[in-house]
């Protein structure tokens, strides 16, 4: 099933109505150390539009775990990059601490924050905090046109109130709707 029509059966699970662009995948991995990095985390992979692009970036001894909510998509994103480099789990992101063994290097979400309950939200921002390394960063993207909505603007203090360091990136305007990437580094000690 494509995302066009997961979107319509699951539209606040999918968050989004097409894949996202090789220029937005570029942009969520560029800034991330994904050449040295031994453990990368990607939630919400959907088709794999971004998983390409991390694991042509990964160390080749390093390993992707991939958490999707969606079965259909997950299947999907498992048929593409099967390999001992990835593994795709159907769970939910608040479920990370429990899916690795050890701290992550980087994060890389294209979850539907502004679709989430708050609840959600926090109980996925937390357990991204709590599997990232003291020097690890996380990568997710918002639509330009929402970015000014009260979930768009709840996600970037929830960010700032967890990071020691939060970039946002120019909008890939190439992207279908136009985004932008928000990069956050380090995950302060004593997050909420």
């Amino acid at each position: 099933m494509s995302i066009p029509l997961q979107f319509l059966h699951h539209p606040r699970r999918t968050g989004a109505i097409t894949a996202s662009s090789a220029a937005l995948a570029r942009r969520l991995t560029e800034p991330l150390a994904l050449h040295s990095a031994r453990t990368v985390v990607e939630l919400g992979p959907g088709t794999g539009a971004v998983t390409g692009a991390i694991r042509a970036r990964m160390h080749p001894d390093a390993r992707l775990i991939a958490v999707e909510l969606n079965p259909v998509l997950a299947q999907a994103v498992r048929e593409r990059f099967a390999g001992p480099d990835v593994d795709v789990h159907t769970a939910s992101a608040a479920d990370l601490v429990d899916l690795v063994d050890g701290p992550v290097d980087a994060v890389v979400s294209g979850l539907p924050w502004a679709a989430m309950r708050a609840d959600e939200r926090t109980a996925a921002l937390d357990a991204v905090t709590a599997v990232l390394r003291p020097d690890g960063a996380f990568t997710t993207f918002a639509y330009i046109h929402a970015a000014w909505s009260p979930p768009a603007r709840r996600l970037a203090a929830d960010l700032r109130a967890r990071f020691a360091e939060v970039h946002r990136s120019p909008v890939v305007w190439t992207n279908t709707p136009p985004a932008f990437v928000h990069h956050a580094v380090n995950p302060k000690a004593g997050r909420p």
